[in-house]
């Protein structure tokens, strides 16, 4: 094994698919996960990808002093990737400080066991919400942060200037955000892939449940949007794609690349693609009519957003690689394999 990575919110879309890629590059993975947005089968699923189970410890990173006894346990780890938090944008509007509490303590929790057990790297899962309405598109690493629409946002936000800060404030301790676009599509096993709780707030499991029958119709909110088509663009990036985003930052940590000690990348795939592209392409993929409705804007819609992905391909090595009906025809066979064990 290469080095040991903890990884919270391992057990997760974003994470599980990380996970493997670590693991397929030699690292050793302890994961730290709550379990209260995922699922213990997760574990087992990496497992029969990659041959090797990753540690698992069950714990909240709310609780400080049974986080400082993992990490002292783990101590040898030479860094941290963050993905614990909960993340539906429409449920932080209703129970912010459950958002707040949640997803900054975990940080604040994580950064603190680090900086005690001499654990100096460490990669933030954040989000192009950081951005709000941007005055310009491309979105460059230099467009100006604004105060998100949601509470889920704004805690990407201020973890940001927390890591600004710490990192300022801490010697030898290095971060790298990597701002994350739309991520959709799953592993080419089929065995892990987006598995939201209740009524999807994304795009894709909302097409794909709709397609297998549990949502009646997908409702695709405003046509009248200044775009060529009159629904929202976005930039759609494969789960895949961006955990190899990953696997390169945690390298260019230990390899001491970085050129300060904070910084941020776009991860997107340059391109954007509206609300109609990514239906007319699923029926094209799956040779199927979707059922979806028209219907009003929701708040907080913007018109276009997609990224500028030009810092993280001359400063990690990395771009995205997957086609639009790749994601897709990935995201539908997760789907279809998922309902035919749940049956």
């Amino acid at each position: 094994m290469k080095h040991k990575v903890i990884v919270t919110g391992g057990c997760g879309y974003i994470g599980s698919h990380t996970v493997v890629e670590l693991i397929e590059n030699n690292y050793e993975v302890v994961i730290l996960d709550d379990l209260s947005n995922s699922s213990i089968e997760t574990i087992g699923r990496i497992e029969k990808i990659t041959g090797v189970k990753p540690i698992f410890i069950n714990i909240d990173l709310k609780e400080e002093a049974k986080v400082n006894a993992v990490f002292k346990e783990h101590k040898d780890a030479l860094a941290v990737i963050n993905f614990a938090a909960y993340k539906a944008v429409g449920e932080s509007v209703n129970k912010p400080i459950m958002y707040y509490k949640n997803n900054l303590y975990a940080l604040l929790n994580t950064l603190s066991a680090q900086l005690e057990n001499g654990i100096n790297g460490f990669i933030f899962s954040s989000s192009a919400t950081v951005y709000g309405t941007p005055n310009k598109l491309p979105i460059t690493e230099k467009n100006e942060t604004q105060r998100p629409f949601s509470p889920y946002g704004n805690t990407k936000k201020i973890a940001e200037e927390i890591l600004d800060d710490f990192t300022k404030a801490t010697e030898n301790f290095t971060a790298i955000s990597l701002r994350y676009f739309n991520p959709i599509g799953a592993h080419e096993s089929g065995l892990i892939g987006e598995l939201p709780s209740g009524i999807p707030n994304n795009l894709m499991p909302y097409i794909t449940q709709t397609a297998v029958g549990i949502r009646e119709k997908l409702m695709v909110y405003g046509n009248d949007y200044p775009t060529k088509d009159g629904t929202p663009i976005r930039d759609y990036i494969h789960v895949v794609d961006l955990a190899k985003a990953h696997v390169l930052a945690v390298e260019r940590i230990l390899n001491k690349k970085q050129e300060e000690n904070f910084e941020i990348f776009n991860l997107g795939t340059g391109k954007g693609f509206s609300v109609l592209d990514v239906i007319n392409s699923f029926e094209e993929v799956t040779n199927s009519k979707l059922n979806y409705e028209i219907t009003e804007r929701r708040p907080g819609d913007v018109p276009e957003l997609y990224a500028a992905t030009d810092l993280a391909k001359e400063k990690l090595g990395w771009s995205a690689n997957k086609t639009l009906n790749e994601m897709i025809s990935s995201s539908w066979e997760w789907e279809q394999k998922l309902r035919a064990k749940l049956q």
